[in-house]
């Protein structure tokens, strides 16, 4: 996975350019359907094309970056330390290695390392996510059952 080493929350002149390519791009790319557009740089004047699909991500780290949040890319093919993965769900490393030895989530072994792909971390952390609502959920109701909370 390459890494951007010098990565910085976007200027104030970033994020309006940011904002104002977003805004001319987000206008028109529902137009586009599922060509492969052709778009020309204009300072070289050279056109170069590319797949909507991403140009449809490149609208989302627009508005992202226009919001001054700073945007990772990670394809889901990725495969994940379990440092970097346990780092990416908030939980420890040893907690992390605990999840895979109980088969919560599938992994490899490179050498005696443990490797996960990022879809698999990523699914389980929206799992973890809907879990946690519904957790809250019943708190709220057993808490209003007992007097102890009025909505």
């Amino acid at each position: 996975m390459k890494t951007i080493d010098k990565v910085k929350i976007p200027s104030k002149a970033d994020r309006i350019a940011a904002m104002e390519s977003y805004n001319a791009l987000s206008a028109v790319i529902d137009q586009l359907k599922d060509e492969v557009p052709e778009i020309e740089i204009e300072e070289t004047q050279k056109k170069i094309r590319i797949p909507i699909m991403a140009l449809r991500l490149l609208t989302e780290i627009l508005k992202e970056t226009g919001k001054g949040n700073l945007v990772t890319v990670v394809p889901i093919a990725t495969e994940m330390t379990t440092q970097a993965a346990s780092e990416y769900l908030g939980v420890s490393r040893p907690y992390f290695v605990k999840l895979l030895e109980e088969s919560k989530m599938p992994y490899i072994k490179v050498g005696r390392h443990r490797r996960v792909k990022f879809k698999d971390v990523q699914s389980y952390k929206n799992e973890m996510k809907v879990d946690q609502k519904k957790v809250l959920k019943q708190i709220i109701s057993d808490s209003e059952e007992l007097g102890l909370y009025d909505s």
